[in-house]
């Protein structure tokens, strides 16, 4: 079983990873989709298609492992809810193994990314951490002595939905709340900051790219930001106080030893990062104010290899 081959299919709110891992690092196929938009059924069937072209490509992979960002009945395999997909209600784990014809393990796609870079990543040999996996929404995993948490029935850990602005901007699409972190610091809220910072410094590179007629996301403003530009720094410097109200809270309650950033918004680096410590250094308590704010180090590919992981994991203990 050393290196049994398994599938990994991690999807977010608006794109879709699969790829064919072994045990061994890289991995034997992989391909990325789009997802955004897609109705209920439109995704199931997208997973099965996607699944069954690794398969074809690898077709000795045994079993499959399947990040989604929902709220999760994990006993039966059910999705609850989510929030940047169209899925409620739904038997994804039967209907998946139905489609596909091998046993698929399902959990929150930021638990597997959280194990991922707990086996493999910045977090191998942590008995405690967090991670944020920063994107089109925030996503979150836990890292409890050496296991995933879950809460009571599969649903915990939803780090992205902690309120850091009770009179902020509604959350999106499926949440009910207002100002949670997710809608005030993902990739989705940078794009949001900048375009405010554009329009108040028309001057400003940003200014002048919304003048140009140039779409001001998160993309945009981490390139105007990379060029010194101030506004651009202002929109990820707000975003990144918002992130470091949600971060104390959660150093607070878990004591980590790490709080681990993941996702695409990464790509900011330290002008995410760096305004996220000093918010935990000012108002965490004591000793919880010393927690280090640190990179994911398995970038993007995480959530898929901790799909493929988990996928291993549930095909080893049947």
């Amino acid at each position: 079983m050393e290196h049994l081959q398994t599938i990994g299919a991690d999807l977010g709110g608006t794109k879709l990873a699969v790829g064919v891992v072994d045990g061994r690092p890289g991995t034997l196929w992989n391909e990325e989709v789009p997802s955004k938009g897609y109705s209920q059924e439109d995704v199931v069937t997208l997973l099965s298609q996607q699944i069954g072209k690794a398969r074809e490509a690898c077709p000795e992979a045994s079993a499959v492992g399947v990040g989604i960002p929902a709220t999760l009945d994990h006993e039966s395999g059910r999705v609850i809810s989510t929030v940047n997909l169209d899925l409620e209600d739904v038997p994804i784990r039967d209907r998946l193994t139905e489609l596909v014809g091998l046993p698929v393990a399902i959990e929150n796609d930021g638990n597997l990314a959280m194990l991922a870079e707990a086996l493999y990543g910045a977090a191998r040999g942590a008995r405690t951490a967090l991670l944020l996996t920063i994107g089109t929404g925030i996503g979150g995993g836990v890292w409890l002595n050496g296991e995933i948490f879950r809460g009571s029935t599969g649903a915990g850990a939803e780090l992205g939905h902690v309120v850091v602005d009770i009179d902020g901007y509604p959350c999106q699409k499926n949440c009910p709340n207002r100002g949670c972190v997710e809608t005030m610091a993902s990739g989705t809220a940078i794009g949001r900051h900048g375009r405010d910072e554009a329009q108040a410094n028309p001057g400003s590179l940003l200014g002048r790219m919304l003048a140009e007629g140039r779409e001001i996301d998160a993309k945009a403003v981490n390139e105007a930001a990379r060029q010194g530009d101030e506004a651009a720094i202002a929109a990820v410097g707000k975003a990144g106080h918002y992130l470091g109200q949600a971060l104390v809270s959660m150093a607070n309650i878990f004591q980590p030893e790490m709080i681990l950033l993941g996702g695409g918004a990464i790509a900011f680096g330290d002008l995410l990062i760096a305004p996220a410590q000093e918010e935990i250094e000012r108002y965490a308590l004591n000793p919880m104010n010393t927690t280090p704010v640190v990179a994911a180090s398995l970038g993007p590919a995480a959530g898929m290899i901790g799909a493929a992981a988990y996928g291993r994991m549930e095909a080893e203990a049947a």
